[in-house]
């Protein structure tokens, strides 16, 4: 059974409810709502359904304490980026920077990615075009759609950590 459940309403596509004990909270995700994994592809703005392992966290030391968790963790650097280029043999993966091909800068300036969560969607291994860095990762605003990630507010993230085991995993479903 997964740690997470966050569970979209399909008559408001953009948003859901994440559960996970006893607790919830609001989620904002991708701005073209929730489509089946097999459907995924990169750069539609869509988050995948189904059931992922939370793998690693990444945090911003400069803007935040360490956030406790049994996940593995580690500091965002000035050189760290995520390869989005589907033509490249590090597509999906944790890059360092300077990259000549396409990438997310993990190091942002905005708040966005002060928390980052890399899910284990399209990992084992990468398909090209099957979608790259879908993150749990903090809310822009309150209404604001991702890219296809799952966006939190700073403390229920943290909450979570604090308490996700270390085989943690989030189900991502339309409600039923």
């Amino acid at each position: 059974m997964a740690y997470l459940t966050v569970i979209i309403d399909e008559k408001n596509m953009t948003q859901g409810v994440c559960h996970w004990g006893n607790r919830s909270c609001g989620v904002n995700i991708g701005r073209s709502g929730v489509r089946p994994e097999a459907e995924k592809t990169e750069g539609d703005g869509a988050t995948p359904s189904g059931t992922y392992k939370l793998k690693n966290v990444f945090y911003r030391a400069d803007n935040l304490d360490r956030p406790e968790t049994a996940l593995p963790i580690f500091e965002i650097t000035k050189d760290m980026g995520w390869c989005d280029d589907l033509k490249d043999p590090a597509y999906n993966t944790l890059i360092k920077k300077p990259f000549e091909a396409s990438h997310e800068d993990m190091f942002r300036d905005d708040h966005l990615y002060n928390i980052v969560v890399e899910t284990s969607h399209n990992d084992a291994p990468p398909v090209p075009g099957r979608g790259s860095a879908i993150f749990l990762h903090l809310k822009r605003d309150e209404s604001a759609p991702t890219a296809g990630c799952i966006a939190f507010e700073e403390q229920d993230l943290i909450d979570i950590l604090r308490h996700a085991p270390a085989e943690a995993e989030v189900t991502i479903c339309l409600k039923s």
